[in-house]
């Protein structure tokens, strides 16, 4: 290997990347960003829907147990108390089970709705709480928006 040679490699080894060589690399970078990042909204999305279905479905379905071992639906004042608590045959609460306050707890914990991440009751129209129950009927919604009164 001559004198010429090794200065000419050492010269390619010290160089480094050109400005376009740095431009190109970062544009491919922000392609390849803008096509993932949505997917990642769209999954989270995704997952804040299905956990409201699953809460809902849960909820709904204790109600109904709550209807068969009392033959009424929970109050609204008192609803997350009779279905996290024990209860006695007229829905009185209590923190600990005796031969009186023998059925539930339904649920061990009050859910928040996953839309808004709280876990207000109410009666009202939509949005103006985060769950909708009609003690009457015993319907239990999603009451963020209209939309999700739907489910």
């Amino acid at each position: 290997m001559t004198q010429r040679n090794f200065v000419q490699m050492k010269r390619r080894v010290n160089q480094g990347f050109t400005l376009v060589e740095i431009l190109i690399v970062v544009v491919i970078l922000g392609i390849l960003a803008a096509i993932v990042i949505p997917q990642f909204n769209s999954s989270a999305s995704q997952a804040r829907d299905s956990s409201l279905r699953t809460n809902l479905k849960t909820i709904r379905l204790q109600i109904e147990l709550y209807r068969a071992h009392h033959n009424d639906v929970p109050g609204l004042d008192s609803f997350k108390a009779q279905l996290t608590s024990y209860t006695d045959i007229d829905g009185n609460t209590n923190a600990t089970k005796t031969n009186v306050f023998k059925f539930g707890p339904y649920l061990q914990a009050f859910p928040d709705n996953p839309l808004t991440s709280s876990g207000t009751i109410s009666t009202g129209d939509a949005g103006d709480s985060d769950w909708y129950y009609d003690p009457d009927s015993g319907t239990f919604l999603a009451n963020n928006s209209e939309e999700m009164r739907t489910y």
